[in-house]
Order: structure tokens, then C-alpha cells, then sequence
């Protein structure tokens, strides 16, 4: 049986929400390596959001390629990579 795919919608709101969620990481990221040296230790912590953030990425571009193969004449790399303006709030 086949699973079903994300709706159109479903795509926009996810895509909102990875962005707004990779802003507030890179934000965190920048912060921290701001307040504590980037090696060793004490730079694990904004190594670990590195890499968070690396992996919303990956899972933005994967999804912005789902959504062309599903949707191919309403897609855009909007619904992945919103304009600022658009993006959700973080909670």
C-alpha cells in the first residue's frame, strides 16, 4: 500500500516552519560562538546546532525535490526557501 503524500498545503506550512526553524538555529549557532571559544569542549554546543541546522537543510532540499516530482505545475522553491516575510515563528 501506498503512503500518502503531503498535500500541497501541508508542504507550504512544513516548508515555513524548517525555515523559520534553521533562522533560529543559525541565530543560537552565531550566539554561542560568539560567547565561548569554537574548539574543544566548550565549542560543542555550537558545533551541535551546526549541525542541526545542516540537517534541516538536507531535509529542505530533499522536500523541494518531492514537491517538483508531486506537484510539478504549482511547485516553487518558495514553499522550501520562503521569503523572510513568510516564515513562521518559532514557538
Amino acid at each position: 500500500m501506498t503512503k500518502p503524500r503531503l498535500t500541497l498545503l501541508e508542504h507550504a506550512t512544513l516548508g515555513e516552519r524548517l525555515a523559520a526553524m534553521r533562522d533560529e538555529l543559525l541565530h543560537l549557532h552565531v550566539l554561542l560562538d560568539n560567547a565561548y571559544p569554537k574548539t574543544g569542549h566548550e565549542g560543542a554546543p555550537a558545533r551541535s546546532l551546526e549541525k542541526a541546522q545542516r540537517a534541516i537543510d538536507d531535509a529542505r532540499t530533499h522536500l523541494d525535490h518531492a514537491v517538483f516530482r508531486e506537484y510539478p505545475r504549482h511547485a516553487s522553491t518558495a514553499l522550501y526557501y520562503p521569503h523572510r516575510e513568510d516564515r513562521a515563528a518559532v514557538d
